[in-house]
């Protein structure tokens, strides 16, 4: 818990000093062309005592704020499908906005603040979550250890009873059910999780269906001549673990689930997780193969005018829920945080 809090500042602290780096002109040129902007939930913050995955959303006033803060910056707001057209044209830099997963606020809340600064936006959408066939690991996981105070899991050794009263304990359980999620057969080990929470009497599939849009959210949203849907695959696994006959599987199959929702083909894709360990140039490959114009990854970065990593392995900066303020949107948007991590 202490090291969360000090990484937490850590960044929060690189940020300011990005942030006055870029007041003062300095490192302009970490600005490149732009950015791609991932978020999830787009909700108001609801009151929970533990809350794991609390950077996976920020609220609709931060989101206005970040809009308001990009356009006061100069960037131009550009659908992503229309990025490589903009990132061959002169003028200031550009701004896309991606949400993961295909949640319901992103209906109910997000909408609404993209039309009020006309920004395109694009929802990626996994398969799974849509049909019901799938669910999202992480709050079924939150939910499980926010109301228990002891439950059972097997790591692969047997059933261990793990004590998960006190807020530290529960972090660190969620850390290493999530780590062993990561490392070991990904269904396996979510099937494994999705046992103790039947057990423990939290239906997954019903959080699936709480939290994530179907068919008829998604075309609602669709509507929007803001709002494009990209595909995410249709179980949501980390890629570069599958086999190359999985893999392929996962993208063609959520590229026509998704055609089957809109009536055209996605021309884009992100990756599950998006980080160095679950995306590799294989599925790059995969990607510009099956005719996606691009493909995003959550390695952080902003845009030059030709890509080294190419247009299928596109980096993103996170809009932070634990970081909602006007100037971090600037101190990102500058580039100068990763220029300064690598230097």
């Amino acid at each position: 818990m202490i090291r969360t809090i000090v990484r937490r500042a850590a960044i929060a602290g690189g940020l300011e000093v990005a942030g006055g780096l870029s007041r003062a002109g300095l490192m302009a040129g970490a600005r490149g062309r732009g950015a791609i902007f991932t978020l999830h939930h787009v909700r108001p913050k609801p009151a929970r005592g533990f809350d794991p995955n609390a950077h996976l959303e920020v609220t609709p006033d931060f989101l206005d704020v970040a809009l308001t803060t990009l356009k006061r910056d100069g960037y131009r707001f550009v659908a992503l499908e229309h990025l490589p057209e903009a990132l061959a044209t002169k003028g200031g830099p550009v701004a896309c906005f991606t949400l993961d997963d295909g949640y319901r606020n992103n209906l109910e809340h997000a909408l609404p603040i993209f039309k009020r600064h006309q920004a395109p936006f694009t929802v990626f959408v996994a398969g799974g979550f849509v049909d019901r066939t799938h669910t999202l690991w992480w709050e079924t996981l939150a939910d499980l250890l926010a109301t228990n105070e002891t439950l059972r899991f097997d790591f692969g050794r047997g059933l261990e009873t793990l004590h998960v009263s006190a807020t530290a304990q529960r972090q660190a359980t969620f850390n290493r059910i999530a780590a062993f999620i990561h490392s070991h057969d990904e269904a396996k080990a979510i099937a494994c999780l999705n046992a103790a929470a039947l057990d423990h009497g939290i239906d997954p599939l019903a959080i699936t269906e709480r939290l994530t849009l179907d068919e008829a959210g998604l075309r609602r949203l669709d509507e929007s001549p803001l709002a494009s849907l990209g595909a995410h695959t249709i179980s949501h696994r980390s890629v570069a673990r599958l086999t190359d006959a999985e893999a392929r599987r996962e993208i063609e199959e959520s590229l026509r689930r998704v055609e089957a929702i809109t009536g055209r083909r996605p021309l884009t894709f992100a990756y599950p997780y998006g980080d160095a360990p679950a995306v590799s140039p294989r599925e790059h490959g995969i990607a510009a193969d099956l005719g996606f114009t691009l493909a995003v990854t959550t390695q952080p970065g902003t845009l030059a005018a030709r890509m080294q990593s190419g247009l299928h392995a596109l980096p993103r900066i996170s809009l932070n829920g634990h970081f909602q303020r006007s100037r971090y949107v600037s101190a990102l948007a500058s580039g100068i945080p990763f220029r300064l991590k690598t230097g």
